[in-house]
């Protein structure tokens, strides 16, 4: 494939695996459910029409994402990769890797600096944990860390290919890690070696604090196992314990008006020990 025809098809490209793999998603949690979080489709609009104001912000702030902004810079033969010029499977596993790992730190960031937690504890005050939870950001949350991809596109001056790649990845792991889903005990601890998987990055979303600055990785588990914030499970019942943070459980906060105004409204720190719902 082209850079040309990446370039005009990567909407559609996105958009498709999105669809397919959420509907996919949908039906899995209601086939084989973990807590039973799964809310009816009216609820989830919520969740989904966040993705609509994030996707116009995106494309109103900035004037050329990830793969746009690769095909430049691999045109112009600027970054480490363009410049070592390895081969391309070498480079999209490299590409893959280093950009999970900033995605993965960015995370760390954006639960220990206040300013940003603000932004964040949108994703984090939800009360259920569904697929849909995996689109539930702030846009001040998808400015930041489209600024920061892009930065690291940059730095390393990776193909659109493995650019593309890697955005089907984590938009991938981001809906499949929340969902409210089941897996066999065995195939779970097997993917666990490899990739975050449903029931670990349930505990990250535990209402306790020390589990919820644990599991920080969106696609590989390899992260929080090298810089010990790797947790196997939390210390209540996955089934039942409470999801969510100890403040913004009212009804009224869970609606889209309430989410984009979270970050600006009390309380700003956050409790060692959030209490139990």
């Amino acid at each position: 494939m082209t850079t040309a025809t990446l370039l005009h098809h990567e909407p559609t490209i996105r958009a498709a695996a999105f669809v397919t793999l959420l509907a996919v998603l949908v039906l899995a949690e209601r086939l084989r459910p973990c807590r039973g979080d799964a809310r009816p489709a009216w609820r989830q609009l919520v969740n989904l029409s966040l993705v609509v104001v994030d996707t116009m912000l995106m494309r109103g702030l900035f004037p050329v994402l990830g793969v746009g902004l690769a095909a430049r810079l691999r045109a112009d033969g600027i970054g480490l990769f363009a410049a070592l010029a390895w081969p391309e499977p070498l480079e999209l596993a490299l590409t893959v890797l280093a950009l999970d790992l900033v995605i993965y730190l960015q995370h760390r960031l954006l639960h220990h600096v206040p300013l940003l937690w603000r932004a964040h504890r949108v994703h984090h005050s939800d009360l259920a944990f569904d697929v849909t939870l995996g689109v539930r950001f702030h846009p001040f949350e998808i400015v930041l860390s489209q600024a920061i991809k892009l930065g690291a596109i940059a730095v390393l001056g990776a193909s659109p290919l493995a650019v593309l790649l890697f955005e089907l990845v984590l938009q991938g792991g981001s809906l499949f890690t929340h969902a409210d889903l089941a897996l066999p005990a065995r195939l779970d601890r097997a993917l666990r070696w490899w990739i975050v998987t449903p029931s670990m990055h349930r505990v990250h979303h535990s209402v306790l604090r020390d589990e919820t600055d644990s599991n920080f990785g969106f696609n590989l588990v390899w992260w929080d196992r090298l810089f010990g914030t790797y947790r196997a499970a939390p210390r209540r019942l996955e089934a039942t314990m409470p999801i969510g943070l100890g403040e913004f459980r009212e009804p009224e906060a869970q609606g889209l008006k309430a989410l984009l105004l979270q970050p600006f409204r009390s309380p700003i720190g956050r409790a060692t020990e959030q209490p139990r719902a």
